[in-house]
């Protein structure tokens, strides 16, 4: 336009003889080319409007309104610690309504990272009852009613909880323990230790609980009262809740002294005296403490994952111990509980002052001090002797698994990308709704750092889905936004990890998740985080998102475009290096599909619409200068320029920006699909900034040359004489239809026509009109003065506006209909069964308490922390109506059927990943393998039968429901004669074992899971005399206790710290 004016202007001047030379007075330039170069600059003074400068400040505007939304939200606020959802970056909100993938930490992020002592194992005999949020995922997934197994589990656990309490108030009346705190339900362990099952039991019970209450590193807090409370602050919650748990049973923790640990033994204060203390650290994933008894004998109490336990017990003492105790470790694991070892070792004094001397050498060491302690505390740490195993619960936060699921429904993908091990990860994968029982697990795991066999893998994997991974698949996989049948998962640890980043394996395994639901990337380090988001972010040209809690999630929190952290227990590392900060992992959703969607709408139709206005307006100055030799004079008085971006058209498209809705937020969730547009970047897409540009350039075609048509053939002389037929009279005629127009095209553009939107259209119309009128009624006006009466007060203005508004908007107004009624989008026809009342149900649902999956499903999850609690009656009750089928399972497909990749068929661990705290001292490999068959009905515990048979370990005499087999003497390949406590029913223990013996062949040899089994090999590796039979240690490691084979592979935990 600038350069047509130019040339136009400058080969006007240079024609000459023409009427121009008489009636001005030379011009700015002495030459042609002067003239035409003077006035290409004037040209883009006056056509500057083209491009909206005002479009960046009321984007801003825009931005600054929906963050100050955002964050004034109160459904996203999380009232536990205080903390609403806080944007950090106010200009990213539309990239909220893009998102597609989310890359996800697990740890604090879909788990509360807030222990419970659920179960553990003493000397062969299991203790606890509990009914974890994996097992009832689990259920809820193979058709078992839920609420009816948690009704039973709520009233079986209330009954056991008021035994066990009144147990301990009569054993002994401990005033530091609280009802409502106690996490541990098991009478029968009170019962032993009062000596029901033997003093031999006893014994060991007791033992077991001072080992807890010696063997860690934490600080206690009294707080006066009557009676005291006693606190326990802890650089993991894990250790805290271990010695909670023993507080709670009668062994509290009273404080230090100067030399030691002063302990309240069942009433009696004693004071163990602190030697030394090896805390944990990555390397060793175990820790030991070792005291002076008060009887003077040197006790070495050692805590870690069962895989390190077992590798240093002492050679060829308690078989049949330990053998019961892994088969206990490996139940508690099905049940999503994170499993740990505790054992001991009498020391001598000579061997303890000898050893304690190179301690102390190694403590004062300057250089590679860490290495040195960990080498003199790995030679004393031997020949143990176990005591037993403890289950701890990490559960999920609240509605983790409802978001996932409408995450995903809104065609969102999510990755697991954690530090845990690879049937940890699996394991949540099942109890979020990550995974489920009919997908094929492909587990990626390529063994000494070989590249051609994780080439072969991933060929092998893409063949099954028909692709060979080459540049044109790339090509068409990012145009493919939808999300990928949920038949395939994908599973990958850290070292294989490392080699499919590589250049030459990183696009075939980025085709290869491509075509997988869910992915899960295990044993990861923080870079390898990081690099995985700018893989896809990357190679696919997507929209990606990251959410985490801790340190180590702060890479790939900056590598993904926008970065979100959770506000846990891990500190603020997250919170502080992201663009949005949360509470809670769920209110994702509600920022995403609600705010992200609605910024991501509004702000496409903002820009397309100011875009819109200035072509309008500009190009009605353009067709005025080709009727003045393009001299770039103005049609309009200044004054309209001035107020056209500033008051006459600003408020319609920022309050658009701000206000617009296209659904409500409660039909934003119950319809996740809606979220789709914006995934396939639909709402702003050129087709779409071309349709508004022509919008613009044929309206302004009507609004300008529609006057020049009234204005051509007329003399316009009023009443008094007075011509009107001047250009700054004709800018009337242009303008106020322009803005007239403009907003009510806008207002088309509007989906929420509600009273305040319809009040800024009209207030910005009338300003035109009321700034006209009082601007041209003073003399400051110069040659504007007096305009407004005589424009107005011409009649063939009002009939030329009528006209022009008509015409102008008529094309859109029918393209709009005609797309509504013919072609519908899927917010047309949401809006359309909004109107005909079909989500009326939604106005009684306070958003707060909203879930849009249970809404159609009917269906709730069973959160842990309430089962373990005392239930009200009538909750209970309430909770138990379900119409025709409560108390009954649905026929689920055997695990003979099913495809055999062990945690596939399991239920899911609310574990949670030590690897991701750096300051913990002690926690859990994640055994949490939790594959069984199902849950044995609650109502149906299992009988004992002394007889014995060969059938698979089902009794003859098996109770009235056909899935309760009876358990037998010698399917716990126990004794004969067996111990009181043993033979007592435990519900929870029993429904486990009872599917236990189906499932254990086929994992016996997989090296993902620490199985009794896998145990049993690694049983006393460590200990002196070295491994046996030729065995090599495993190279699993855990959670943060994992086992320390000699030829094991390096870990990639130590990068996570």
């Amino acid at each position: 336009m600038c350069v047509v004016a130019a040339i136009v202007e400058g080969s006007t001047w240079a024609r000459g003889h023409e009427s121009l030379d008489f009636f001005e007075f030379g011009s700015y330039g002495d030459s042609p080319a002067l003239d035409g170069f003077i006035t290409f600059w004037a040209a883009i003074i006056l056509f500057q409007n083209l491009v909206p400068i005002s479009l960046y400040i009321s984007l801003e505007i825009v931005r600054t309104a929906q963050a100050f939304f955002i964050y004034s939200d109160t459904f996203m606020y999380y009232e536990k610690i205080d903390y609403p959802c806080t944007p950090k970056s106010w200009n990213i909100s539309d990239d909220l309504g893009q998102i597609e993938y989310i890359f996800s930490d697990k740890t604090g992020t879909l788990t509360q990272n807030v222990m419970e002592f659920k179960k553990c194992t003493v000397n062969g005999t299991p203790y606890g009852e509990a009914y974890t949020e994996a097992l009832a995922g689990m259920q809820k997934r193979q058709g078992i009613d839920v609420e009816e197994e948690g009704r039973r589990a709520r009233e079986q656990i209330a009954r056991d909880r008021v035994v066990m309490i009144e147990r301990i108030r009569k054993m002994h009346d401990n005033p530091y323990l609280r009802d409502d705190e106690l996490t541990f339900v098991a009478p029968d362990f009170l019962a032993d230790l009062g000596g029901e099952g033997g003093p031999a039991q006893r014994a060991a019970c007791e033992r077991f609980m001072l080992a807890l209450a010696l063997c860690h590193t934490v600080i206690t807090e009294r707080t006066p009262g009557d009676p005291p409370k006693i606190e326990f602050k802890a650089q993991s919650p894990d250790e805290a809740a271990l010695v909670a748990t023993a507080r709670d049973v009668g062994f509290t923790v009273m404080g230090r002294s100067n030399e030691g640990i002063i302990i309240d033994y069942l009433g009696e204060e004693r004071e163990y005296t602190v030697l030394n203390t090896l805390e944990f650290n990555s390397t060793r994933k175990r820790m030991s403490a070792i005291m002076r008894m008060p009887d003077g004998k040197i006790v070495l109490f050692c805590k870690g994952a069962d895989s390190v336990i077992y590798s240093r017990l002492k050679k060829g003492e308690q078989p049949e111990l330990r053998r019961q105790t892994a088969e206990h470790l490996e139940m508690f694991a099905r049940e999503g509980l994170r499993t740990l070892c505790i054992a001991q070792r009498e020391l001598g004094e000579d061997e303890y002052q000898r050893w304690n001397i190179d301690h102390d050498l190694a403590a004062a060491a300057v250089q590679e001090r860490e290495e040195r302690l960990d080498a003199v505390a790995d030679t004393i740490e031997r020949e143990l002797t176990l005591i037993g195993g403890t289950a701890i619960e990490d559960r999920l936060q609240d509605g983790v698994p409802d978001a996932i699921q409408l995450l995903a429904q809104a065609g969102i993908k999510l990755w697991v990308l954690t530090g845990d091990k690879v049937e940890t990860a699996i394991n949540i994968g099942f109890s979020c709704n990550l995974l489920n029982n009919d997908m094929e697990l492909i587990v990626l795991k390529v063994d000494d750092e070989n590249m051609q066999a994780a080439e072969g893998a991933l060929e092998q994997e893409l063949a099954k889905f028909g692709k060979s991974g080459s540049d044109e698949e790339l090509k068409l996989a990012k145009k493919n936004h939808e999300p990928p049948a949920p038949t395939h998962a994908l599973v990958i640890d850290g070292d294989t990890l490392k080699l499919v980043l590589d250049a030459r394996l990183r696009q075939k395994f980025l085709l290869l998740c491509k075509e997988c639901k869910s992915v899960l990337c295990c044993r990861v380090s923080p870079s390898q985080k990081a690099a995985v988001v700018q893989m896809v972010k990357g190679g696919l040209e997507v929209m990606t998102l990251s959410i985490g809690d801790g340190a180590n999630d702060v890479a790939m929190i900056q590598e993904a475009d926008v970065g979100v952290g959770i506000a846990g227990e891990e500190g603020r590392q997250a919170v502080m290096s992201s663009d949005y900060a949360i509470g809670q992992f769920r209110f994702l959703t509600r920022l995403m599909l609600v705010h992200g969607r609605w910024s991501y709408r509004r702000l496409s139709e903002t820009i397309a619409n100011f875009f819109y206005k200035n072509i309008v307006w500009t190009f009605a100055l353009f067709w005025y200068q080709i009727y003045t030799n393009m001299d770039c004079s103005y049609a309009f008085d200044y004054s309209y320029i001035l107020l056209y971006n500033l008051a006459f058209t600003s408020l319609a498209p920022i309050f658009m920006g701000i206000l617009d809705q296209d659904v409500d937020d409660k039909v934003s969730l119950a319809v996740p699909g809606l979220y789709r547009r914006g995934i396939e970047r639909a709402e702003w897409t050129q087709l779409k900034f071309w349709t508004y540009m022509a919008d613009g350039l044929y309206q302004s075609v009507i609004c300008y040359f529609f006057t020049y048509l009234v204005f051509r053939p007329a003399t316009f002389n009023t009443e008094s004489g007075r011509v009107i037929s001047d250009y700054k009279r004709m800018g009337v005629f242009i303008g106020n239809p322009v803005v007239v127009v403009v907003n009510i095209y806008i207002l088309l553009n509007t989906y929420r026509w509600d009273w305040f939107m319809c009040l800024i259209t009209g207030i910005s119309i009338l300003l035109i009109f009321l700034w006209t009128g009082a601007y041209t009624s003073f003399t400051d006006g110069f040659t504007f003065y007096g305009a407004a009466t005589q424009v107005y007060g011409s009649l063939s203005f009002w009939a030329y506006l009528l006209l022009t508004v008509v015409l102008c908007l008529l094309p859109r107004f029918a393209s709009k209909a005609f797309q509504k009624i013919y072609y519908p989008r899927d917010v047309d026809i949401i809006r359309e069964e909004i109107r005909q009342g079909k989500f009326d149900y939604l106005k009684d649902i306070d958003p707060a308490d909203f879930d849009p999956v249970a809404a159609a499903k009917k269906a709730e999850s069973t959160s842990s922390s309430e089962l373990s609690k005392p239930s009200d009656g009538n909750t209970a009750a309430g909770m138990s109506k379900k119409g025709g089928k409560q108390g009954q399972h649905q026929h689920v497909m055997s695990d003979d059927m099913r495809p055999m990749y062990p945690p596939s068929v399991a239920a899911t661990a609310t574990t949670r990943g030590g690897d991701t705290n750096a300051h913990s001292q002690n926690g859990s490999d994640g055994t949490d393998y939790t594959g069984h068959r199902s849950s044995l009905d609650r109502a149906f515990p299992p009988t004992y039968n002394t007889n014995n048979n060969n059938n698979g370990g089902l009794g003859a005499h098996s109770t009235s429901h056909p899935l309760a087999p009876a358990i037998t003497a010698e399917d716990l390949d126990g004794p004969t004669t067996m111990r009181s406590s043993f033979d007592r029913p435990r519900p929870s223990f029993d429904r486990l074992r009872s599917s236990m013996d189906r499932t254990r062949p086929s994992i016996e040899n997989s090296r993902d899971f620490t199985s009794a089994a896998y145990l049993a090999r690694v049983e006393s590796s460590e200990s002196r005399g070295g491994l046996r039979g030729g065995e090599q240690g495993d190279g699993q490691q855990g959670e943060r206790y994992g086992g320390a084979g000699a030829s094991r592979r390096r870990d990639v935990s130590e990068e996570l710290r």
